[in-house]
C-alpha cells in the first residue's frame, strides 16, 4: 500500500508561485502514473495535471497550461507541482494521487487513481 503526503500549500497573492510536493512511502512509485487533482468548495475533484511513469508524457487542464508544471523524481519517490502566475480561481485543496496499475501513459480518469494523499490547501488572494 502506497501512502502519499502532500506539502507546500499556503496563502499567496495573485500572481505568486507555490511548489507542491507529494512524498510517497510504502511502495516505489516509479511504475505508477501520478496526478494532481484539486477540489474547491462545493465542486467536484478535478484533474489538474498528470504524468506517466517515467515523466515522458504529461497532461494539463486548459486553465493551467503554461502556468503549472508537473514533474517527478523517481529516485526520491516524489511528485511535484510547480504553480506560477496563480489566480484566485486556483484556490482549492490539492491532492496527489497514484494510478497503481502500470500503463505507458497517464490516466485522465479519477476512478483509475487508487491511492490519494490527504490534500494541501492553496489559497490565492486577489
Amino acid at each position: 500500500q502506497v501512502q502519499l503526503v502532500e506539502s507546500g500549500g499556503g496563502l499567496v497573492q495573485a500572481g505568486g508561485s507555490l511548489r507542491l510536493s507529494c512524498v510517497a512511502s510504502g511502495r516505489i512509485i516509479a511504475t505508477y502514473g501520478m496526478g494532481w487533482f484539486r477540489q474547491a468548495p462545493e465542486k467536484e475533484r478535478d484533474l489538474v495535471a498528470a504524468i506517466n511513469w517515467d515523466g515522458s508524457n504529461s497532461y494539463y487542464v486548459d486553465s493551467v497550461k503554461g502556468r503549472f508544471t508537473i514533474s517527478r523524481d523517481n529516485v526520491k519517490n516524489t511528485l511535484y507541482l510547480e504553480m506560477t502566475s496563480l489566480k484566485p480561481e486556483d484556490t482549492a485543496v490539492y491532492y496527489c494521487a497514484a494510478d497503481v496499475n502500470w500503463k505507458p501513459t497517464y490516466s485522465g480518469y479519477r476512478e483509475e487513481y487508487a491511492a490519494w494523499g490527504q490534500g494541501t490547501q492553496v489559497t490565492v488572494s486577489s
